[in-house]
C-alpha cells in the first residue's frame, strides 16, 4: 500500500504501463512467430510481408520501451539471418534492385 499521494499515483501509473507493455510484448511475440511460420512455409509473398511486419513490430516495441532495444535488435538480426538462409534468391534480387535504383539517381 502506498504511503503518500505521490506513491499512490506512481503505483496507478505503473499498473497502466504494465498493461500496455503486456499487450505490446504479446503482439511482438505473435508477429515473430507468424514470420517464422511463414518463412518455413516458403510462400514468398506471405513470408516477405510477415518479415516486414515482425521487424516493424519489434522496432515499435523497442521505441515505446516495452522491450529493450538490444533485445529487439537481436531478434531482428536473427530473423534477417533466417530470411537470408531460407529465401536467398529473394534477398539477392531486392539488393540488386536497390543497387540499380541508387546508381540511377
Amino acid at each position: 500500500m502506498a504511503n503518500t499521494r505521490q506513491s499512490a499515483k506512481r503505483a496507478r501509473q505503473a499498473t497502466k504501463r504494465q498493461e500496455v507493455n503486456k499487450t505490446v510484448r504479446s503482439a511482438t511475440r505473435t508477429s515473430v512467430k507468424s514470420a517464422i511460420e511463414a518463412l518455413k512455409s516458403t510462400d514468398l509473398a506471405k513470408a516477405k510481408e510477415a518479415y516486414i511486419g515482425a521487424v516493424k513490430t519489434l522496432s515499435k516495441a523497442a521505441t515505446k520501451g516495452a522491450i529493450p532495444k538490444s533485445r529487439a535488435a537481436r531478434k531482428i538480426s536473427r530473423l534477417t539471418h533466417l530470411v537470408k538462409k531460407v529465401l536467398p534468391a529473394v534477398f539477392a534480387a531486392e539488393k540488386a534492385t536497390k543497387a540499380s535504383a541508387a546508381k540511377a539517381k
